[in-house]
């Protein structure tokens, strides 16, 4: 195999914006019009999910916040309702405080530098310079998973991107061969290439502009490239989830704690083991009047641990006034809250309130 020849910026950027007038993504609907507000939304979206998950998820979201404004005046429990599905829902909390800091302190736009930029709640470096390249053609460079990816391979980047010097070396690479014109289509071009060419399991180095001059292809193991992170034991948690349901059938919900897991988002009712569930209920006011129906158990998995989650049905009445906020909903139609994934996936499994009624 021929050793890869080196490339200029100038030759990299014209082979990479050449493919993308033939094969990029050009139809995307935060690129009509390319508003800093929709390329926002969108790189937020984008953030740990595919385009073709994103792409409806956004529409609704645009469709119910079409302007900054919009979204800052909302409720934060409407945000997260538009944003289940979508995971990792601290994008959307921060989603939310971003667009009411923008409000508040710069008149509903986004500020012109890439360091007032990441300064905003949630948005960093690269996806700052996503924004301001895609839609005010700023010079500014990105890295996100796929341009690491590319760079990593075409200069045979050793180790893990997290690494605070692999990311350097990366950047550096992102800044050097950024150029000065189109700006919007190279940023979409690079995001791209490794979202369709130079992917993550079998790269297909025969359709990359950048083949010629790779030198993860040149050593015959793109593969290897970028370093993995090092693999680690996730911890196991578990946790009690009370389904608790009235007379009527509809089953109690509260918000979690707007900091830690599922931040924000309604939740049935959590204990640790089965000794806490009586002073759970008496903290809500109620009482068993059956004996708990324990249900199938399951697994969620976090980033950083997984969750097994047991399920107990558990009939209750109310006999006072509880130190809460939850209410009682219908499982079947439970209102614009946010969800957390394992309460959606409970509420699908449950009976309705008509069905039960009739018990």
């Amino acid at each position: 195999m021929p050793s890869p020849s080196p490339i200029d910026p100038a030759t990299f950027s014209a082979a990479v914006l050449t493919w993308y007038d033939q094969y990029g993504r050009q139809s995307l609907p935060w690129q009509h019009p390319r508003t800093p507000y929709q390329v926002w939304i969108s790189e937020i979206m984008l953030q740990q999910t595919q385009v073709a998950t994103v792409i409806p998820f956004f529409q609704r979201f645009m469709e119910r916040f079409p302007d900054v404004h919009s979204l800052a005046s909302a409720a934060q429990d409407e945000v997260l309702h538009l944003w289940t599905g979508l995971g990792y829902y601290a994008r959307a909390r921060n989603l939310h405080k971003c667009a009411q800091v923008l409000v508040s302190e710069h008149d509903g736009d986004f500020p012109h530098t890439v360091e007032e930029v990441s300064a905003l709640p949630g948005i960093g470096r690269s996806t700052a310079g996503a924004i301001l390249a895609q839609s005010r053609g700023v010079r500014a460079a990105i890295l996100d998973g796929n341009v690491k990816r590319v760079l990593a391979r075409l200069h045979a980047v050793e180790g893990w991107p997290g690494k605070k010097p692999v990311e350097n070396r990366l950047w550096e690479l992102a800044e050097h061969y950024t150029p000065h014109e189109r700006l919007a289509d190279y940023t979409q071009a690079m995001m791209d290439l490794g979202a369709t060419v130079c992917t993550r399991g079998t790269p297909n180095c025969g359709a990359c502009p950048l083949q010629p001059h790779c030198h993860a292809h040149g050593n015959g193991n793109p593969q290897d490239y970028p370093g993995k992170k090092p693999k680690k034991a996730l911890p196991v948690r578990t946790a009690i989830m009370l389904i608790l349901r009235d007379h009527e059938g509809r089953v109690w919900l509260e918000p979690r704690p707007s900091q830690g897991i599922w931040g924000g988002l309604w939740c049935f009712p959590q204990t640790e083991q089965s000794d806490d569930v009586e002073n759970a209920l008496k903290q809500r006011a109620l009482r068993a009047s059956g004996t708990p129906q324990p249900l199938t158990e399951f697994r969620h998995t976090f980033s950083h641990f997984h969750l097994d989650i047991s399920p107990r049905e558990i009939r209750v009445e109310v006999v006072g006034t509880g130190d809460n906020n939850g209410r009682w909903v219908n499982p079947a139609a439970p209102g614009e809250l946010g969800l957390a994934a394992p309460v959606k996936k409970l509420l699908g499994r449950l009976d309705t309130p008509r069905q039960t009624s009739m018990l």
